[in-house]
């Protein structure tokens, strides 16, 4: 293994295809200037351009993917075990290159340098799970399961497989798709937010460093017309996406129109329901990083609060209001800094319009992050916000708001607190707090969410288990990364042989049973 400075000296002698004017694409290896339309990239902590990204026509997502259809006829015939080690290898790099890479998402979504570690940590998770794969890919025998007839199964790669990713884990989410993909011996297309674009194409070069070959992993950057240009390749197998739903869903009906598997994560509205027994002062921390940690842009941020009983809202919600009085809000580099800002200026004011929302259709509005002191400086700031005495018809607890809002919505008893969480339309993650294990164990089961937590906040799974919602928080029939991701990208083939010592003299009409 190269110590660092070699590596970075490679990567910057990399070999590049006209000038690196904006962020550009990585296709066969190579770095490529983009040939279609610019977009600015921000800085959103200090509200300024600091790049440009360049997007994909139509003809560079056909010779990305392409190339990585080429890329796979040898990749696929790689044994796993040989393939695991480039996965053994990028892990040694993702953790070489943590702080460099942590400092790049933060430049260009705005999260804390802490906050952007964490997502790199939970990338290298995945990774750990994928160097498994010759464990991961062992099929079933079935020895004499007729007489001189055996019978097995095997995991097989589909080919071509395409991952669209957000802006809010530049880094985390590819990291959910496409080691999994590749050890399972596919090549892939990634199209990354254009938003933060940088973090991808850092990520294709660590893989390449790691011994992947030329054209398995490519970078399309890109917008609407990218990702419509891979849902209609024919040589695109698969697609994976997280999103908002309504896009998810537009991805689901016209990938399954083209004929491709679909794996596309939606929006969600989280709940955590506060029962009267749970310790409040440990609650409020746990809830206070789960709706405010990166500015509540997280599609398993707690957005909605469940207090069971008026004492327990009255307590909780002064316990909250308290806390977030003193909440430091700023950019990453800033010492104690706790909350950043949103990604761009457009989404600031989305946002502030659903705070308006909520004020207008009668919620408590308990702290007003738009009066907070970097609010109307530079930078895409807003402050914390708390409103009360929610509603299920307001906007802003129907609507997934991505941002620094948290909602209290006040309940009689558990069996209502429960209605609440199963009734919505999205259901991607629950939370209980008490002291309680009967109901705890009560709550497990009658949560409707795909992830649910007790005690815990932010119910991400591990990497050997897997990360999906129900409802409308997940579009087709597979979950992300674990076992499911290795479903996923893999085809399931079953074979039954059978050697026999002469050859059948006459032809059997009946439909064959075990003998």
């Amino acid at each position: 293994m190269r110590p660092q400075g070699a590596l970075d000296a490679g990567m910057n002698e990399k070999r590049l295809e006209g000038s690196p004017a904006a962020v550009g694409h990585w296709i066969g290896g190579v770095r490529v200037r983009p040939a279609g339309e610019q977009a600015p990239v921000f800085n959103p902590a200090r509200g300024v351009k600091i790049r440009t990204v360049g997007f994909a026509t139509e003809e560079e997502v056909d010779r990305a993917v392409r190339v990585a259809a080429t890329a796979a006829e040898s990749w696929s015939q790689v044994p796993a075990q040989r393939r695991a080690r480039v996965m053994f290898r990028l892990k040694e790099l993702l953790e070489q290159d943590k702080k460099p890479l942590a400092a790049l998402i933060s430049e260009e979504h705005g999260k804390t340098l802490a906050d952007a570690e964490g997502e790199v940590a939970r990338g290298i998770e995945v990774v750990e799970f994928a160097c498994g794969a010759p464990q991961l890919l062992k099929g079933e025998l079935s020895d004499n399961a007729a007489s001189g007839v055996d019978t097995y199964s095997l995991r097989q790669p589909l080919g071509v497989v395409a991952g669209i990713t957000p802006f809010n884990f530049p880094a985390m989410v590819p990291l959910w798709m496409f080691p999994i993909a590749i050890v399972c011996g596919n090549s892939f297309v990634l199209k990354p937010s254009e938003r933060d674009p940088s973090p991808a194409l850092r990520l294709a070069e660590l893989m390449q460093a790691a011994g992947l070959p030329d054209g398995v992993l490519n970078v399309v950057q890109g917008d609407k017309r990218a990702v419509d240009a891979l849902l209609a390749h024919p040589l695109v197998g698969a697609v994976s996406f997280v999103g908002s739903t309504a896009v998810a869903r537009r991805i689901q009906s016209q990938a399954i129109a083209c004929g491709k598997r679909v794996q596309a994560l939606g929006g969600a509205k989280n709940h955590a329901v506060i029962l009267p027994d749970a310790p409040l002062d440990s609650v409020v921390e746990a809830l206070v990083g789960a709706a405010y940690g990166a500015a509540g842009e997280r599609c398993m941020a707690i957005s909605v609060v469940v207090a069971v009983g008026e004492q327990t809202a009255e307590r909780l919600v002064e316990r909250l209001r308290a806390r977030l009085a003193h909440l430091k809000v700023g950019a990453s580099d800033v010492p104690g800094v706790e909350m950043g800002p949103l990604v761009s200026d457009a989404h600031r004011r989305r946002v502030r319009e659903y705070i308006e929302a909520g004020a207008r259709e009668g919620a408590q509005l308990v702290v007003d992050g738009r009066s907070a002191p970097h609010s109307s400086g530079e930078g895409f700031f807003l402050g914390p916000t708390l409103f009360d005495r929610v509603l299920p018809h307001m906007r802003i607890y129907r609507e997934e708001v991505f941002g620094p809002v948290l909602c209290v919505v006040r309940v009689s008893d558990y069996a209502a607190a429960v209605q609440l969480v199963n009734t919505h339309e999205y259901a991607n993650g629950a939370a209980v707090f008490t002291r309680s294990g009967e109901l705890a164990r009560r709550f497990v089961q009658d949560a409707e969410a795909g992830m649910v937590g007790v005690n815990i906040a932010i119910p991400v799974p591990v990497a050997f288990h897997s990360f999906g919602g129900w409802r409308n928080s997940l579009f087709g029939d597979h979950a992300a990364y674990g076992m499911e991701g290795v479903r996923f990208y893999t085809r399931l083939k079953t074979v039954t042989e059978r050697w026999p010592d002469e050859t059948p003299t006459h032809a059997d009409f009946s439909m064959p049973t075990t003998k």
